[in-house]
């Protein structure tokens, strides 16, 4: 695939809409939309930011879930603590920061923060960091009045559980089912 041009077509708060025009294999000119959180001003650009953090935190033997609505689905599914790097804030940072907003958790130790990784390859150059936290407190909601969040913390078998007929976001998914069994 050879890129021909980038085209922004929205500018949202939190989302930048863009056409892609690439030269298939085929010699063909194809038209692609893609997201990003960030501006693009040309195809260098694409993928070199990382936008936010999601973060698997377990307390004590337990591991933290949120129920959480959301708004692109239109339901409530399982999911991660998560959210924006804000500008100037250090990865440590953005995880305390999120887990006190989203849960009223506070941070004990970050076992390992991974490499950024793309979100959502086929819609978004959006990337993410995965942390590995011990997490401790009690919870207390201090999110927006756009959020609605319920954390709580389950077993390896609660979680078993869960996986069989509840519905998640991926990456929760997969850190779920890892630490159902004993993996984390």
């Amino acid at each position: 695939m050879k890129f021909l041009n980038l085209r922004k077509v929205y500018n949202g708060p939190y989302l930048k809409h863009y056409e892609m025009i690439y030269l298939n294999k085929a010699g063909n000119e194809k038209h692609y939309e893609m997201v990003s959180h960030k501006e693009l001003k040309d195809f260098s650009d694409i993928g070199e930011k990382t936008s936010g953090i999601s973060i698997v935190a377990i307390c004590g033997e337990k591991l933290l879930l949120l129920k959480e609505f959301r708004m692109a689905v239109g339901r409530e599914i399982y999911n991660l603590c998560a959210g924006m790097l804000e500008e100037g804030e250090t990865v440590e940072e953005c995880i305390r920061r999120e887990l006190y907003e989203e849960t009223g958790l506070t941070l004990k130790r970050i076992r390992t923060v991974l490499p950024p990784a793309f979100a959502a390859v086929s819609i978004s150059d959006i990337k993410n960091r995965i942390a590995f936290v011990e997490a401790e407190g009690s919870f207390s909601d201090h999110s927006s009045a756009n959020e609605e969040i319920q954390p709580a913390l389950y077993t390896r078998e609660e979680v078993a559980a869960l996986l069989k007929n509840e519905e998640f976001s991926s990456r929760a998914q997969v850190a779920a089912y890892f630490f159902s069994e004993g993996k984390i």
